[in-house]
């Protein structure tokens, strides 16, 4: 299966994380939302992400070891949508700039807000619930 996923994370307290080598920020705690895409198992990344146990490879890994995935979505396509994705987070919420987008012009595939900003604007996306 190919296509696009949204996790919503929790973070349970403010704290600094590195994320890749050059990148350390301050995250607030609250609910963020990751975008990303897998045009190669789909569902095989989406549990990646779930797991615990795994090294950090991509910024979104970093973030994990602090936080937890509340919920997953996902979109099938044979299309990489995750950037029209996130600009539609990125008009109602507000950016984490440079996390997860060094191979495209976006400003940042991370997304923080309440949660009802949140599941707002999934449930315009029209994703489907992927269940763990």
């Amino acid at each position: 299966m190919k296509g696009s996923y949204v996790l919503l994370i929790e973070l349970k307290k403010d704290d600094y994380i590195q994320f890749g080598k050059k990148h350390k920020a301050f995250f607030k705690k609250g609910f963020y939302i990751y975008v990303g895409s897998a045009l190669n198992g789909l569902e095989q990344r989406i549990q990646r992400h779930l797991r615990s146990n795994k090294k950090s490879y991509w910024h979104i890994d970093y973030l994990l070891q602090y936080s937890q995935i509340i919920k997953v979505f996902y979109k099938k396509s044979k299309d990489r949508d995750e950037c029209k994705i996130a600009y539609i987070f990125a008009k109602k919420l507000k950016t984490i700039q440079n996390f997860s987008c060094s191979d495209c012009k976006c400003k940042g595939h991370l997304f923080y807000g309440s949660k009802k900003e949140l599941d707002d604007v999934i449930k315009k996306l029209k994703m489907t619930h992927f269940m763990k």
